[in-house]
């Protein structure tokens, strides 16, 4: 995706597919990722935009969004401060088949990864298996 990405769009309309209502006996999760793909993807918060591209939903519309919030919290890691290590962790465990499709967007990750520091053991396994997966000429 680039960056003229309409945000006031949902992911049922950049898809150009709706899903049928969940089962009334669907998970918390089910219907929370169906309500999620009918928002609009620029008033997503972060929490959302992990657990749906933690369920490998929209991956292509959301990367973008995930990363430009990476990227922003970022520096504050850098120097001491939180990081969300779960939107961090979902994007880097997204099938490796999206970094092959949108190079610039690994490329843009492992920058990210670079600017951080102490990061946990869970994180540090989820760098590695990204870095692992990557294709050689990225």
């Amino acid at each position: 995706m680039n960056s003229t990405l309409d945000r006031q769009r949902s992911l049922e309309e950049l898809e150009g597919h709706r899903w049928p209502e969940p089962p009334p006996d669907a998970t918390g999760l089910v219907k929370a990722v169906h309500a999620l793909r009918a928002l609009p993807i620029g008033s997503l918060t972060v929490e959302e935009l992990r657990r749906l591209i933690g369920q490998n939903v929209g991956v292509p519309f959301l990367l973008p969004l995930a990363l430009e919030s990476l990227r922003k919290t970022a520096p504050a890691q850098a120097e001491g401060g939180f990081y969300d290590d779960d939107l961090l962790s979902a994007v880097l465990t997204v099938n490796p088949a999206a970094w092959t499709r949108s190079p610039q967007f690994a490329q843009e990750l492992k920058c990210i990864v670079a600017s951080l520091r102490d990061v946990s053991p869970y994180i540090e396994s989820d760098i590695q298996a990204f870095q692992r997966a990557l294709p050689d000429d990225l």
